[in-house]
């Protein structure tokens, strides 16, 4: 545990020793001012929630997820930095691990501040705080799960647009899997079971619920274990391609 705590320090600090993390943040917060008060009509709506804030979060974790997470392992090939850094004292799972909670802890830097917002809407009116709580804490889950994604992508290339374009592919496969274009889609044609299955690996469909204030058990279990099955296949990516 050390060695992960080492790691994700070393990984959280080079975030911050470079313009890039702090263009990320205000690019961040841009977007999303943008898309819960002009796009979303935060004003307009005459209500004091935030639904026109966390509505946006899949979307824009589909392109800033894998920004954040392209340079976790595509970077360390290109330099070569790969080789030192699997000779730390530190197994191979603990590395992958700190540098996922790097950037997990730098995403929820990036989404704390966005704490504007609630406050415009507890000067507003009179809103329902749990209900934004379990948003910010849904949204934070629904990042680790595109982060995780993209970490592992990461570790299969050593071009960091590579990463990222591949990384934006299967991060938007998981996001449209439950839309009812997806749905309507396969409906004519496959079973049941499939139908619901695919639905129920969409982000769409898991964090619309917890944006209702619904903190469903199974849907923080999907989000964990999909976080977890991630970094296993990125732990056994990186294995691999050492070893090869």
């Amino acid at each position: 545990m050390t060695g992960t705590i080492a790691i994700f320090r070393r990984e959280l600090a080079g975030y911050f020793a470079t313009p890039v993390a702090y263009v990320f943040i205000v690019g961040f917060l841009l977007l999303a001012g943008i898309f819960t008060f002009y796009v979303g009509g935060l004003f307009e709506r005459g209500q004091a929630d935030l639904k026109p804030f966390f509505m946006f979060h899949p979307w824009l974790y589909v392109v800033l997820m894998p920004a954040v997470a392209m340079r976790l392992w595509a970077e360390e090939r290109r330099s070569g930095t790969i080789e030192l850094l699997l000779t730390l004292p530190v197994g191979l799972g603990g590395v992958v691990l700190g540098k996922f909670l790097a950037a997990w802890a730098f995403t929820a830097v990036a989404l704390a501040l966005t704490f504007p917002a609630w406050i415009t809407v507890n000067l507003l009116g009179d809103p329902d705080n749990g209900v934004i709580l379990a948003g910010y804490v849904g949204s934070l889950f629904m990042a680790g799960g595109y982060l995780a994604i993209s970490a592992c992508l990461s570790a299969l290339t050593r071009n960091q647009v590579v990463a990222f374009v591949v990384g934006v592919v299967v991060c938007l496969l998981f996001t449209v899997a439950g839309s009812p274009m997806v749905l309507d889609a396969v409906t004519g044609w496959a079973p049941r079971v499939l139908v619901d299955a695919l639905a129920s690996f969409s982000f769409l469909t898991r964090f619309s619920a917890i944006m209702e204030g619904v903190i469903d058990l199974r849907d923080v279990v999907y989000f964990a274990s999909l976080i977890a099955v991630w970094l296993f296949a990125n732990t056994v990516a990186v294995d691999l391609r050492k070893a090869g």
